[in-house]
């Protein structure tokens, strides 16, 4: 399969996303976007999901749901062209914000 810009945009969300998280929570993040993670990653997903959609519960948050479709995007291709987009509209929307804020 061709790397294609989609999986670019979601592969640096992934890599921010680890620059952000405690060393810990990084490592097992890198661990289920790898080859070895394939089995663990579509059920870490569906139930960070699940989490997010309980995120008014006290632990779970609605931060969640985002990351758990971003990691079923490793595995969905046709996911990865409309998250590749939200990616890019936010990280628009974001330095529009900051050009107004300035």
């Amino acid at each position: 399969m061709a790397y294609t810009d989609h999986d670019a945009v979601i592969d640096g969300l992934f890599r921010r996303l680890e620059r952000r998280l405690p060393r810990s929570f990084s490592g097992r993040l890198r661990w289920l976007r790898g080859r070895r993670g394939t089995r663990v990653r579509v059920p870490a997903a569906v139930l960070l999901m699940a989490g997010g959609v309980l995120g008014f519960l006290p632990i779970l948050g609605f931060w969640m749901l985002p990351l758990g479709v971003l990691l079923l995007a490793l595995d969905l291709p046709v996911l990865r062209p409309p998250i590749a987009a939200l990616a890019r509209w936010f990280e628009g929307r974001r330095e529009r914000r900051r050009w107004t804020d300035a």
